[in-house]
């Protein structure tokens, strides 16, 4: 199954109704960037149930804010912390990862699902079996599990509506066409702080130049994604997975301006793009309000300040991720599951554990590898399949890692 952006389904509640939104990963920059969304259309939203993974303050915060029902931590230990400071406020709470499950099964009519990494698969699969709608912001549900979560939100009738400003691009670029016309779907990327770095240069970089995004403001994980281009390669994935193309209909181009999020080639020689100030809150804003329009306070594009944009093809030889994600998503089954968990493991080891920055993608690979030769490649059955699978090749990792550091 693939996205239709062409017709609105029954779920969507009419305007004069709040649509009641839950925040899965509230605490982090996705998560966030949607609560401060919310804050400026309590008219139109209302928030259910709140989850964070470790952030007690914050998240309390932001459940008294916003009015929240619920509030879940992820990390169990900290549940006396959530209860001692919501203490007095009427708001639940709870912790621990099946009460993450649970938060998302409260009743809603959108789930911003945005808790990063495997921890988000339950969650966010329990949001799909609703049958509401899912603004998807973790990459691995699509990347680990694309076609059993696609099954799922086919099953239950639920509506998916990308959060990634590429997809979401796409989404919008492709809305009401007839998907026999798309001829090629193109990602852009910035290319990253390193774009102009020789490759001796980005063999020596340090992690606190790999955080220095030139247009965008990310969490850690993924500001490193975006300097190795890896980020680009799981999107491929992502898109593969949510729109009707073939992978030979998938392609990258750098654009350093980050104006451009996605261009849709079409049969008939038309391309449509997507434009936007780098800024998050717009796809997310899209996210909540589809299929209609939402106020953000964005800023808003200046062509003629802008004056020009560039584009260039990505270099595969300074940025191999790139090419081992493409690699990856063409050879199926749980390769991209593996992947996803080696890069985790590896950009870890590079943030904390003195990992060189090419390195990320030696390991990747070598990973894919090994995990292949020990049969882990194999389609999965299911989530807890996927699930497995993603936590034997993380121990991989880690033991492989011991011959780089």
């Amino acid at each position: 199954m693939s996205l239709d952006a062409s017709t609105p389904s029954k779920a969507t509640p009419p305007p004069a109704q709040r649509r009641r939104v839950s925040v899965l990963g509230a605490t982090g920059s996705v998560g966030q960037s949607t609560l401060d969304l919310l804050s400026r259309s309590t008219d139109a939203f209302e928030v259910v149930a709140l989850t964070g993974h470790s952030n007690v303050t914050l998240l309390a915060e932001q459940a008294k804010a916003s009015c929240a029902k619920l509030a879940v931590i992820g990390d169990a230990a900290r549940y006396g912390e959530l209860k001692a400071a919501l203490t007095g406020t009427g708001i639940r709470c709870a912790a621990g990862p099946e009460a993450l499950v649970e938060a998302a099964a409260e009743p809603a009519d959108c789930v911003m699902a945005a808790i990063m990494g495997a921890a988000g698969l339950r969650p966010t699969f329990e949001a799909a079996r609703q049958g509401r709608r899912v603004a998807l912001a973790n990459k691995e549900c699509l990347v680990s599990a694309g076609d059993i979560f696609i099954n799922a939100i086919a099953a239950a009738g639920t509506e998916l509506v990308p959060v990634d400003s590429e997809h979401s691009a796409a989404f919008q670029a492709i809305a009401g066409s007839d998907p026999s016309g798309i001829e090629r779907i193109t990602l852009t990327a910035s290319g990253g702080p390193f774009r102009t770095w020789s490759l001796e240069q980005i063999e020596a970089a340090r992690p606190e130049q790999a955080l220095k995004h030139p247009n965008w403001s990310m969490g850690r994980k993924i500001t490193i994604d975006s300097a190795t281009l890896m980020n680009k390669g799981l999107e491929l994935i992502e898109a593969f997975h949510l729109f009707p193309v073939s992978i030979a209909q998938l392609d990258v181009v750098v654009h350093p301006q980050s104006i451009i999020h996605c261009l849709v080639s079409y049969t008939d020689g038309s391309v449509m793009a997507q434009l936007g100030c780098p800024d998050m809150r717009t796809p997310i804003a899209f996210s909540l309000a589809w299929p209609r329009r939402m106020a953000a306070p964005t800023e808003r594009l200046d062509l003629v300040k802008l004056g020009s944009m560039t584009f260039e093809a990505p270099d595969e030889v300074r940025f191999p991720c790139l090419g081992i994600a493409r690699a990856a998503l063409i050879k199926g089954g749980s390769a991209p599951a593996i992947l996803n968990a080696a890069n985790e493991i590896a950009v870890d080891a590079f943030l904390e554990k003195g990992l060189g920055f090419l390195q990320i993608a030696h390991l990747v690979s070598d990973v894919i590898e090994a995990a292949d030769v020990r049969g882990l490649a194999r389609p999965p059955a299911g989530l807890e399949d996927v699930l497995a699978v993603d936590a034997e090749s993380r121990q991989l990792a880690r033991t492989m890692l011991r011959a780089y550091v």
